[in-house]
């Protein structure tokens, strides 16, 4: 079960921990640099930015409710102007950026109209071209010098361009004009859009002379770590963050900086002494919790957020992160609660922000494993459309036929709205695959050959055809469709395998069989059902020594029932019965109902 649940928590548990939100108890909380990824970054990027944070808490104080209008020029809509701003979209429209370009920037300059000049921008960079784009978003901030957005604009264009300097003097007036609890935001936005310049000496340069006027504040040195540490110049990080520190001991964005730039063996240390001297400080234990889940201490990282959810019960992104953790311990009874109540959660308290099919998905999978199929089919029918729907559907279409309800599992992908041939073929696979495995092998035949008149080239859809002829006993059909398939994938090391076997298993043309498997071989060496094919074609050309020299490193690599029937023949003709029969044994006890097994016994007229 630990096995099987890790495939699908590995890979969003640590981004469950990276929403915990925020505690509302430290006006400075903790910050990651999410450009300069490292071994100390990752102990703090499960944090939200500094600006974020900080923003957060501040936005009723310092933010606006609504942006000042821009003061628009009184100009009459001329039929002139009319003519240039209609013929300019016409063009844009045909795809002659240009010429729409060119005309409405020149009607912007001639009515000093900040909206003509913003359009003119959109057209440059809807054709992606950065300086025409600077121009008009220069001109549109001359025109309207109160407009956030154009400013904005004009800032990330400057970052690109490299010209640090025409910045500066923006930069500095937004400093001094931001009121004194929401400077240090502002110093550390302007951080993070000076990571964006190419010039990263020039970009840290100038952050140090923006902010040395308000040195004695903690933000000032911290926004000088971060960006000293996105330029790789971590001693200079580590020093000012190490003074950032002195200034606000208790600083949660302080001690998670200090961490971020620090060796990757220090990291645990830096959080652990901090979270004895705060044990509520929210932000702190996340980052800890991440660097233990880094560190794949899973049962430690566990007790972390337990004991954030001591703090509160109803989080969602907690219990998620609980959800996912337990499920990779292999503690499914504990993944079950957490999760399911926070899906309860979000059915009560619905958020965009917030997506629950992940956890739907590891609640399906719990209940199946445990073979409650219609708690399975319950968990799965609340998954919405979006990227995981086409699997959940598939996975309900696998539990119906399992049921026994075959009808109603092939209604269910009757009913998919497929996007593509990718999702085509995915469906008539798990069609022919149930057909299949509800012995109905000549309906999975026909499903796969009306497939494949649709997409006669699919590689995925020639080898399942191929697979299921080769059941059929049609020797021409899966020999046709595994030569085409070489054909177009000359690197597929299962098609030649698979004729290879084929040949081998029916005891026919033995040298192409070897042949066949000897190129599978050479594109996957390690592949344990290619060294088994070795093996068995080796059997059949009566070498019995090499026979089981490669069946027992296939055995060595996986092992496989089949394999180690394989194995058992070998070791019976070569007179080792007693070896062949335990392993036999062992296959038997794994699989009663092996067929391989009982054709095997049968045929050696063997017994255990």
């Amino acid at each position: 079960m630990k096995k099987a649940l890790a495939i699908v928590t590995l890979s969003t548990l640590l981004s469950a921990c990276a929403a915990v939100s925020p505690s509302n108890n430290d006006a400075t909380s903790p910050a990651a640099n999410a450009d300069t990824p490292s071994a100390a970054s990752q102990a703090a990027s499960s944090a939200a930015s500094p600006e974020q944070i900080k923003a957060r808490k501040l936005a009723t104080r310092a933010m606006p409710v609504k942006p000042p209008e821009e003061h628009l020029p009184a100009v009459p809509l001329t039929k002139e102007i009319l003519f240039k701003v209609l013929s300019s979209e016409i063009a844009f429209q045909r795809g002659n950026w240009q010429s729409a370009y060119v005309t409405l920037l020149g009607a912007a300059q001639q009515t000093r109209d900040p909206r003509l000049a913003r359009r003119a921008a959109e057209m440059a960079l809807s054709a992606k071209q950065a300086s025409e784009a600077l121009v008009a978003i220069r001109l549109w901030r001359e025109l309207a010098p109160d407009s956030e957005e154009a400013t904005q604009y004009y800032l990330g264009f400057i970052m690109l361009s490299n010209n640090l300097v025409e910045a500066k003097p923006i930069l500095e007036k937004r400093l001094q004009d931001a009121p004194q609890q929401a400077r240090g935001v502002m110093m550390l936005q302007i951080q993070r859009l000076l990571t964006r310049a190419q010039d990263k000496a020039g970009a840290f340069a100038l952050l140090e002379q923006l902010v040395t006027p308000y040195t004695a504040m903690a933000e000032a040195h911290l926004a000088l770590a971060q960006q000293a540490f996105s330029s790789g110049n971590t001693a200079r990080a580590k020093e000012e963050a190490k003074i950032a520190l002195n200034l606000k001991p208790d600083s949660e964005l302080a001690i998670l900086t200090s961490a971020q730039v620090a060796d990757s063996t220090e990291v645990e240390h830096i959080l652990t002494d901090f979270l004895k001297k705060y044990p509520g400080s929210r932000e702190v234990r996340v980052a800890y919790a991440r660097t233990l889940i880094d560190q794949k201490q899973y049962e430690k990282a566990r007790s972390q957020f337990e004991i954030l959810l001591k703090g509160d019960k109803q989080d969602p992104t907690t219990l998620l992160a609980l959800g996912l953790l337990n499920a990779q311990i292999g503690d499914t009874l504990a993944a079950e609660r957490y999760l399911s109540t926070y899906v309860d959660q979000l059915g009560k308290h619905p958020d965009e922000a917030r997506d629950n099919t992940q956890a739907l998905l590891i609640l399906a999978q719990i209940a199946a494993d445990r073979n409650d199929i219609d708690g399975a089919l319950k968990w799965l029918a609340q998954v919405e459309p979006g990227d995981a729907y086409l699997d959940a559907q598939l996975r309900r279409a696998q539990l119906l036929s399992k049921r026994g309800d075959l009808d109603g599992a092939r209604r269910v992908l009757a009913e998919i709205d497929t996007n593509g041939e990718r999702e085509k073929t995915q469906v008539t696979q798990v069609e022919a695959q149930l057909l299949r495995e509800a012995n109905r092998p000549q309906e999975a035949f026909k499903v796969l050959e009306t497939a494949l008149k649709a997409q006669p080239d699919n590689p995925d859809l020639l080898y399942d055809y191929a697979m299921m002829a080769e059941k059929l006993d049609n020797l021409s059909a899966m020999e046709t469709a595994l030569r085409k398939l070489i054909a177009i994938a000359p690197e597929n090391q299962q098609a030649y395998n698979a004729l290879g076997y084929s040949l081998a298993e029916r005891n026919i043309r033995l040298p192409e069989a070897l042949t066949l498997i000897q190129k599978a071989l050479t594109l996957a060496p390690q592949d344990p059902f290619i060294v088994d094919s070795m093996g068995w074609v080796q059997y059949r050309l009566g070498n019995l020594d090499e026979a089981e020299t490669r069946l027992r490193t296939a055995y060595g690599l996986l092992p496989d029932p089949e394999i180690a029937v394989h194995l058992g023949e070998v070791l019976w003709v070569k007179g080792q019965k007693t070896d062949a029969q335990k392993l036999w044994r062992e296959v038997r006890q794994k699989d009663p109902q092996n067929d391989a097994l009982k054709n095997t016994l049968a045929r050696l007229r063997a017994t255990l």
